[in-house]
């Protein structure tokens, strides 16, 4: 069987942790005048994938857990 390919736009988004996938938040590249401080801190860190959604990352980056 050969070598899958790993998609390389979700290999830039997202990382395997040790309970499935976590990202960068959205809503945080620029417009960021209009956005409220506390709203700009809560935007910050990273976010885990929904449970839902891992098994569709997981086929995206087929080395990485």
């Amino acid at each position: 069987m050969p070598k899958l390919k790993t998609n390389r736009g979700a290999a830039k988004r997202f990382r395997a942790t040790a309970n499935g996938f976590k990202h960068r938040g959205t809503a945080r590249n620029h417009i960021l005048t209009k956005k409220s401080t506390k709203r700009k801190r809560h935007l910050r860190g990273v976010i885990g994938v929904a449970k839902v959604d891992c098994p569709a990352v997981a086929k995206m980056l087929p080395y990485s857990s």
